[in-house]
Order: C-alpha cells, then sequence, then structure tokens
C-alpha cells in the first residue's frame, strides 16, 4: 500500500508564524499517525494569474522548500505550476484528483481562509465537509495573531516596505533567507581586508538596504557574517542592490558555490563614506557588532 501523507496546504510565501502553525499540525500529525509530510504550494502566487498582478515575494520556491523543512520539519515540497488548466479545474475534482489521488493524502491541514479551485469556489469548510464524507481527517487551522492583526505576508511586505526589518522577522518567526550562487564582484572588498561573497538578487521585495547580524552556510557548515544589502555607495554605486557577506572566520574561494544567507537582525542602514579607511573603520565596528549579538543570543 502507498504511503500515506499529511498535506498542509498554501502558497506559503516567506513562510511566516501562521504558516508555521500549520505546516506544524502537518509535519506533528505525520510523526503521530506514521505518515509523511508534504506541502503543497505553487509555482506563481494566485493573484497573478487572477488578477493580474503577483505581489513582490518574500521568498523563491527554492526558499519555500527550505524554510519549511529546516523549522518545520516538513519531508517533501510539491511545487505544482498555477497554469490555466489547474486554474479552471473545479475544487471537487482537485481535491478528488490531486489531494486525495495523487498526493495520498491521510489528513489535510489549511488555514481558516484557504480558497482554491475554479474561481476560488472551494473553502476550508467546503473541504472539510468534502473529507468527512469520505473518512479522511481535515484539520482548519486559526489565523495566528502578533501584536494585534493576523500575521499575513502582505503584513510582513509592508513592514519590509517601511524599513522595520527587526518587527518584520518576529512575524517571519525565523530569519529572512536568500539562495543563491556567489559571483564574482569588483573585488573591491578583498583589496581593502574584507573578500566579500556576492550574492545576485532576484526581482522580489527585498529586505531595507543596509547592514545585517548574518550567518552564511556553505558545504554543509556555517559562519558568521556582516552583510550588507545595497549598492556600496562609498566604491561606485551598483545599478542594482546586492548581498555582499564577509566571513571573517572563513578562508577560501566561494566563487561558483551555492550558499544560503541567513539574515538575522539589522544593524545599521547603508551609508556614504568620505574615505576607504573610514569605511574599513565601519566594517571592523561592524563585525564587533555582529559578533556580540549572536554571542549574546
Amino acid at each position: 500500500m502507498a504511503q500515506k501523507n499529511a498535506v498542509a496546504l498554501g502558497f506559503f510565501d516567506g513562510v511566516h508564524i501562521g504558516h508555521g502553525a500549520l505546516l506544524r499540525t502537518a509535519s506533528e500529525a505525520a510523526k503521530l499517525s506514521g505518515l509523511s509530510s508534504v506541502a503543497l504550494t505553487f509555482d506563481t502566487h494566485p493573484a497573478q494569474a487572477l488578477r493580474g498582478g503577483e505581489p513582490m515575494l518574500l521568498s523563491t520556491p527554492e526558499e519555500r522548500r527550505e524554510l519549511m523543512r529546516r523549522f518545520y520539519g516538513i519531508e517533501t515540497v510539491r511545487v505544482l505550476p498555477f497554469d490555466k488548466t489547474l486554474r479552471e479545474t473545479p475544487w471537487q475534482v482537485f481535491a478528488e484528483e490531486m489531494l486525495l489521488g495523487a498526493l495520498n493524502a491521510g489528513l489535510l491541514v489549511c488555514g481558516e481562509d484557504f480558497r482554491f479551485g475554479r474561481g476560488a469556489e472551494g473553502t476550508a469548510k467546503l473541504l472539510s465537509a468534502f473529507c468527512a464524507e469520505r473518512g479522511v481527517p481535515c484539520r482548519v487551522v486559526p489565523q495566528v495573531c502578533l501584536d494585534g492583526p493576523p500575521v499575513s505576508s502582505t503584513r510582513i511586505r509592508a513592514l519590509l516596505r517601511s524599513g522595520d526589518f527587526n518587527a518584520a522577522l518576529r512575524l517571519l518567526g525565523h530569519p529572512f533567507l536568500l539562495c543563491g550562487t556567489v559571483v564574482h564582484g569588483l573585488h573591491n572588498g578583498a583589496r581593502l581586508g574584507f573578500p566579500t561573497a556576492n550574492l545576485p538578487l532576484e526581482a522580489r521585495l527585498l529586505p531595507p538596504n543596509g547592514v545585517y547580524a548574518a550567518t552564511v552556510e556553505v558545504d554543509g557548515r556555517e559562519y558568521i557574517s556582516v552583510t550588507n544589502i545595497g549598492v556600496h555607495p562609498t566604491l561606485g554605486a551598483l545599478s542594482a542592490p546586492l548581498a555582499e557577506s564577509w566571513l571573517p572566520d572563513f578562508s577560501g574561494d566561494l566563487y561558483g558555490k551555492p550558499i544560503r544567507l541567513l539574515l538575522h537582525a539589522f544593524l545599521r542602514p547603508e551609508q556614504h563614506f568620505d574615505s576607504t579607511d573610514a569605511l574599513i573603520e565601519q566594517v571592523h565596528r561592524d563585525e564587533s557588532a555582529v559578533r556580540t549579538f549572536f554571542a549574546e543570543r
């Protein structure tokens, strides 16, 4: 008999603490019931297809997958294309053929505001009734509230746009994750004594320009990092923001390597310095602040 799965449903942009309540429910139920834990998400935000405009996303599919695995123990993440066929599938057909069929759900978990199927006609209430008729448990998880309103990706986007990164982190419940491959830059940092791992940033909603206490994971090891997101105005402004991470405890070549960059706290805004000496002095003050941050955690 094929393995039954506990399936969490949602788009999960950013994988915030509201999503976490859903994912944790699926993960813990899977362990207790001998199921495998699965999260079902989509390659494109439904708003893009349904309303013609996609919000700037907090995370890529790869980052969503890593966050769900790392923080909530989800074993498998299925990413479906949100294409014309899927948009026109009635919710009952999707539930029968995809959720109970292809995903072999032995348990379904969704949020109380979950909508799916053609015209977003499927709701958590309808899904619960559908599952009850077929003897499949369906758990509907209430919204999580923190500092007032329910936690949502929309609310986190608003905080990032206003520059309040640390408040956004409270709602995320984990460091802000950026995944990518290290590329060559202008090598200015190396010439000044702090070589950086440069990560190009995809079209997405980015944290505010500035310096962060961060960690970088590469080749299975984690290093503290002084990370600047921005256009480094002192050494010649870039045309697009770049994540530049100095790993003071690492020596070696990172070019071409995939890394995971986790931003733990915003330290200061990006700024222009009148001289390279002033920049170097500030970078070492930033290093001290990063070391203090991690020592006091």
